[in-house]
């Protein structure tokens, strides 16, 4: 356990215990979407804000993510899917827990789509790649969605509660999930969760502030901290948004202050 603490320490503050992670993944599903074009500038610009961790498919980190710009805790994600495939709900494994150790991870993500016709495949991944990362000492961060024929609302807290418990128990060392709306009701998802609990940034959202809003929301609530991917990267700014959303995550600054360091 000594080395996945080690790790663990370049993923989440050691101050706070609180992390900002900022998810550039996206490429597989869409391709290179505005943000996600030229990704050593992206990552540069991100990396400038304060944040903790990145997380990267193994192609970008193999052409050269750290060639500009602070170090910073890298998660490897092992999961993809395309817009293009038969049901893009359904993440299949792309790389392995002992490729992003080559590749100098410092943690492991995958994704797993609740609902989805093929979830229980996603479970059985998440399974296997759970003991992997416990045999390695490789800390794991697991996005968990609730998405498919099933889902009326991947908002709805009964939905979200269950998903972030299911990557409790299964093993996960952190887990991200969609932000239920309000502080009384993500305040349900955290407590029945006892590992770091994180929120997704969703779609791209109408403002700077409403992305604010929500995280200081999601943190009253007990959440450990935010890992937004397109509300970062396609901000104009992603630079000084992204301090902003540290001192928020971080320093518990009002959504005033945060909204004045982006610039805003």
């Amino acid at each position: 356990m000594i080395g996945k603490q080690i790790r663990l320490e370049r993923l989440i503050s050691r101050d706070t215990g609180t992390t900002v992670i900022v998810p550039m993944d996206h490429g597989v599903t869409v391709g290179p979407i505005p943000g996600l074009v030229n990704m050593k500038e992206t990552i540069k610009n991100i990396v400038d804000g304060d944040v903790n961790a990145v997380i990267l498919h193994k192609g970008i980190i193999t052409t050269g993510h750290r060639g500009q710009g602070k170090d910073v805790g890298l998660f490897v994600h092992l999961s993809g899917s395309t817009i293009l495939s038969p049901d893009p709900n359904h993440k299949v494994l792309v790389c392995t827990v002992e490729e992003a150790i080559k590749l100098g991870a410092d943690g492991i993500s995958i994704h797993v789509n609740l609902g989805a016709e093929d979830d229980t495949k996603m479970l059985q991944d998440f399974g296997m790649i759970g003991k992997l990362c416990s045999d390695w000492g490789m800390p794991l961060l697991a996005m968990m969605y609730t998405r498919g024929k099933k889902i009326q609302n991947e908002y709805d807290v009964e939905a979200v509660k269950l998903a972030a418990r299911v990557a409790n128990e299964l093993g996960a060392d952190m887990v991200k999930v969609s932000f239920t709306g309000d502080v009384e009701s993500f305040s349900k998802v955290v407590e029945g969760c006892s590992i770091p609990v994180l929120i997704a940034g969703g779609e791209k959202a109408k403002s700077t502030k409403d992305v604010l809003e929500n995280v200081k929301m999601a943190m009253q609530a007990g959440a450990r901290g935010v890992s937004i991917g397109r509300n970062v990267f396609q901000h104009s700014n992603p630079t000084n948004f992204c301090r902003g959303i540290s001192q928020l995550v971080h320093k518990n600054v009002s959504v005033e202050d945060a909204l004045k360091i982006t610039g805003e």
